[in-house]
């Protein structure tokens, strides 16, 4: 048994195809049927069975990619454990991030950690946060910046900031009049009951923290505007559709054209940021590093 056959079995699963399969492993469709024969005839079972327009795993088969992804899982760890020994400065690391969050987060951590480990490639993913913890929990990533509560239990990760949540209200809102004029006092959440809501749509994390500080105060938001991003929700309260809540480093600027008032909550809630990363899973030096690095300079975006 080879290690390339391997891989030649797990593609086939995943394509259910050999044409499709030979094509994204660079070789040949005869090839590729030749050495999937030869590792059958190797291991005494049939791993797929063929025919005109489909190609399915049997039991065996599923039995065998399984154990194959492992090992094929676990070579890429020892790979990356083999480069961090020969080299402390070498490697790839490859990061997620919440679109908007990381606008405002990574511009100030990329260049510190870039001059100080220049030899390690970074590449950046940018999803939801449900698409996010998935692919944090099956390694497509190497760490991610998200914001607790994680619903994926395969996760782990380290608190990185804790990031002040305020109510964001059009430019004509009583509240926003009531603040003019000097109104020093909180916003209590249950005052908004009646009020219509603009949010982020499901699977986005901040929906679930906005949902909960809404039922915390006893009552759900009446919502009559979503979206996936963070900027268009506050570009709806500036024009007037609604209220919103809105974590303090992504709010704009009080008094900008177009922009919605931001006022303090009472309680004064938070979001939880962190950098999470799969349990149990080898973390590079250079995840390590980024992470330290990440802790040093975040004090530099704070609100």
């Amino acid at each position: 048994m080879e290690f390339r056959q391997l891989l030649y079995a797990i593609q086939i699963a995943a394509e259910r195809n050999f044409s499709r399969a030979a094509e994204k492993l660079h070789i040949a469709q005869p090839s590729l049927s030749q050495q999937l024969s030869k590792l059958e005839k190797e291991l005494g079972v049939l791993l797929f069975k063929r025919s005109t327009n489909s190609v399915e795993m049997t039991y065996a088969g599923s039995v065998f990619v399984d154990k194959a992804q492992q090992i094929v899982d676990m070579t890429e760890q020892l790979r990356r454990e083999m480069e961090d020994i020969a080299d402390l400065r070498k490697g790839r690391l490859v990061v997620g991030s919440l679109p908007t969050t990381g606008a405002q987060v990574l511009p100030h951590v990329l260049p510190a950690f870039r001059a100080a480990y220049p030899e390690i490639e970074v590449a950046l993913i940018e999803e939801s946060t449900k698409k996010l913890e998935q692919l944090t929990a099956s390694g497509g990533t190497d760490v991610s910046l998200l914001s607790l509560p994680l619903e994926e239990p395969a996760l782990a990760y380290e608190p990185i900031l804790d990031e002040e949540i305020c109510l964001a209200v059009p430019p004509d809102h009583p509240l926003a009049r009531r603040h003019a004029e000097g109104s020093p006092s909180a916003v209590a959440v249950s005052d908004l009951r009646s009020e219509p809501f603009v949010l982020l749509k499901r699977g986005q994390g901040f929906r679930y923290i906005a949902y909960n500080i809404c039922r915390q105060a006893g009552f759900e938001p009446r919502t009559v505007f979503e979206s996936t991003n963070i900027e268009t929700v506050q570009a709806l309260v500036g024009a007037g559709m609604g209220i919103s809540f809105v974590p303090r480093m992504i709010a704009r600027k009080n008094g900008a054209e177009g922009s919605p008032v931001y006022l303090p909550l009472e309680g004064r809630p938070t979001r939880t940021l962190v950098i999470a990363y799969r349990k149990g899973r080898y973390l590079s030096n250079a995840a390590e590093a980024f992470i330290s690095t990440f802790l040093e300079t975040i004090e530099r975006v704070k609100p």
